[in-house]
């Protein structure tokens, strides 16, 4: 019988600390694999820059050409495809501190403007749990390693790992 998977799915705005818990859970053997990651690597396929305009372009172009899924289901096509090598999996939002980070405020708020237009909010609000950064890193990172700890004891007190 195949091993079902324990993904966590880590969702919220621009510079929130996705890609923080995300790396703190690389720690826990989760493989993390990031959203933006495979933006990324589409716009690349096209010859285009990576900056936040085109990325926002073939981000849009995805959800629209194949559903406001269209990541989600790569996503689990991969897991699909390397569940074998592990059985828990981290799925990383849209990075900062990459090429398409914004250089401005005005940047800033149209990224999050375009985040929240694709549903963002919807995705937070119907989170399992909901952690405030408004700590340090080392809160931060506390917090969710809690709760991601406490899935992992459900998880593997529910036998669907086997």
């Amino acid at each position: 019988m195949p091993v079902k998977p324990l993904i966590v799915c880590i969702t919220g705005l621009p510079g929130s600390g996705k890609t923080t818990v995300a790396e703190a859970l690389r720690g826990l053997g989760f493989s993390v694999i990031s959203m933006g990651d495979v933006v990324r690597d589409e716009a690349r396929k096209r010859g285009l820059e990576l900056n936040d305009s085109n990325l926002g372009k073939v981000m849009l172009e995805l959800r629209n050409r194949y559903g406001t899924d269209a990541i989600a289901v790569y996503i689990g096509e991969i897991i699909k495809a390397s569940n074998s090598d592990g059985r828990y999996y981290a799925i990383d939002g849209l990075r900062r501190g990459r090429s398409d980070a914004p250089l401005s405020m005005k940047e800033f708020l149209a990224r999050d403007r375009r985040e929240l237009d694709v549903g963002i909010g919807e995705a937070i609000a119907y989170s399992d749990e909901i952690i405030s950064n408004n700590g340090s890193r080392e809160e931060l990172v506390d917090k969710a390693l809690n709760v991601v700890k406490y899935w992992i004891d459900e998880y593997l007190s529910s036998g669907k790992y086997e």
